[in-house]
């Protein structure tokens, strides 16, 4: 089975100020993960705080989520970097640590052209034989991927699934129709924004890129399968239950919210790595709230 399927939950990365990562933090963090049943764990994606990582930190990340993975669940590592050159080595650094996936966003501070982002994912696909999920990341990377340039990219033998953001319209079913027609037939189609994962998984996505399952990957994966399995009254009810931590995403950014929902759980992640800085003191209790009613799922 491809690890593009099903939950895929991407935590926290903690680190020091330094970017040196937590190994006891973050090894609990995917142990926890792997515990619960999921799909597969996506290390260094956004929720990940990849960007802010060296590369050593990233390779020692992708070690420790491998190891406390213990192949019961494979292990995807995010290898986005400013240079193309970059971005193959941490391709490389991630096979050998002993990764079952890559993630790959267009980082750039220019602006990047539909060439110049397929020469990059040309040379990352080629640097090793692990399968490759195309990050379509708008939002952060300022570059949307056309779906000429998504068909072209899964004609490549080992890029085999996109991370899709939700549709402007929010018209799932008619964009999985339309991409379905474009890519081949075992080619994966998912979902990130947490707060449609519910309708996105209804409509007939194959994954859910989650952040919130990074902390609370139980509640996450019944929500999963209520909607895999088409019970729509029953992931209707889990996703209502979502709905104050989705507020909370949306208003003040799922990765400052997180570091929050950690700190609750007693998983002590840390802070987030500078600029950003940690949600306010005076969140907390409506963080609490929202946790408090998804873990009575």
């Amino acid at each position: 089975m491809s690890p593009f399927h099903g939950l895929s939950a991407f935590p926290l990365t903690p680190a020091s100020s330094d970017g040196d990562i937590d190994v006891g933090r973050f090894g609990a963090m995917i142990s926890r993960i792997a515990a619960a049943g999921v799909g597969s764990i996506g290390v260094l994606g956004s929720t990940g705080g990849y960007a802010y990582l060296t590369r050593k930190a990233r390779m020692r990340a992708v070690e420790v989520a491998v190891h406390h993975a213990g192949h019961a669940v494979p292990v995807i590592a995010g290898v986005g970097a400013l240079r193309t050159e970059w971005a193959v080595d941490l391709a490389r650094d991630a096979a050998k640590a002993g990764a079952d996936g890559l993630l790959l966003a267009p980082m750039s501070y220019l602006p990047l052209t539909e060439e110049e982002v397929f020469a990059e994912f040309l040379a990352v696909a080629e640097a090793t034989d692990l399968p490759l999920c195309i990050y379509n990341n708008p939002t952060t990377t300022r570059f949307a991927f056309s779906d000429h340039l998504i068909a072209r990219l899964a004609e490549v033998e080992t890029i085999v699934s996109v991370k899709m953001p939700l549709p402007a319209n929010l018209d799932l079913s008619g964009e999985l129709q339309r991409l379905r027609g474009l890519v081949p037939a075992d080619f994966s189609i998912g979902y990130s924004g947490d707060w449609g994962a519910a309708d996105s998984l209804l409509a007939g996505g194959d994954a859910w890129f989650s952040v919130v399952a990074g902390l609370l990957p139980e509640s996450a994966l019944r929500l999963t399968r209520a909607a895999m399995s088409g019970s729509v009254e029953e992931a209707r009810r889990l996703d209502a239950a979502f709905q104050p931590l989705w507020t909370l995403f949306r208003t003040f950014g799922s990765f400052r919210v997180m570091y929050m929902i950690g700190d609750i759980l007693g998983l002590e992640p840390g802070n987030p790595p500078l600029p950003i800085l940690p949600l306010p003191a005076a969140q907390r209790p409506q963080v609490e709230a929202a946790v408090a009613t998804v873990l009575d799922l």
